[in-house]
């Protein structure tokens, strides 16, 4: 790989974007400090006084993505307005579009055993991506019966659970979960599913 230039001042940046080159390449534990710093041109002492090791770099990285992905999720509800369906399945598709086309950030945030909790910052940017699936969720259920309505947390848990299953076995090339329809497809098919069963879409949609 290329050694990464680097100007005065954004050093903690390349080590970043070396680590999320890496960890596409080898997974989140299948570098080291030393290998980041190598492809950021730098010592390895030099890491040491931006991340205390590479949980800490990783933990980074994955702030950052889910500061991407927050705001693509925010932007994929805002584009489905003023339908509350349309604003819903927008923001299943955006996790596919992410995992995508980001994804060291997105194996840094979900495949890598870092807490969310880790650091308030992070704790607040992935927040703030739950919340807009729940705040979509919350909207799309005004239209079930409050005797029928399931809670926004457990609906909108449902739809990252389907998005994150079809992400991991059939967007992302794992060996022998080859599937003949497209990603995206399973998705659509699959949230149309749950919501005719909660009445929201009619059955011959």
């Amino acid at each position: 790989m290329v050694k990464r230039g680097y100007h005065h001042g954004n050093l903690r940046q390349a080590l970043v974007d070396a680590a999320l080159d890496l960890i596409r390449e080898k997974g989140p534990t299948g570098f080291t400090l030393s290998e980041a710093a190598k492809q950021a041109g730098v010592t390895p002492a030099a890491v040491y006084r931006h991340f205390e090791g590479r949980e800490d770099l990783i933990a980074e990285a994955a702030r950052q993505g889910y500061e991407i992905f927050a705001d693509l999720m925010q932007y994929a509800y805002d584009k489905g307005q003023p339908s509350a369906l349309a604003a819903f399945e927008a923001t299943g598709r955006a996790y596919l579009a992410f995992a995508r086309k980001h994804p060291g950030h997105y194996i840094a945030m979900f495949e890598s055993g870092i807490s969310v909790n880790r650091t308030p910052e992070l704790a607040a940017v992935a927040k703030r991506a739950w919340d807009v699936l729940e705040k979509a969720a919350s909207d799309l259920s005004q239209h079930i019966p409050p005797e029928k309505r399931p809670p926004a947390s457990m609906f909108s848990a449902h739809i990252w659970a389907m998005s994150h299953g079809v992400v991991e076995l059939f967007a992302r090339n794992s060996p022998g979960t080859q599937s003949p329809f497209p990603p995206e497809d399973l998705l659509e098919s699959g949230i149309g599913v749950y919501l005719r069963g909660l009445g929201l879409i009619p059955p011959d949609s």
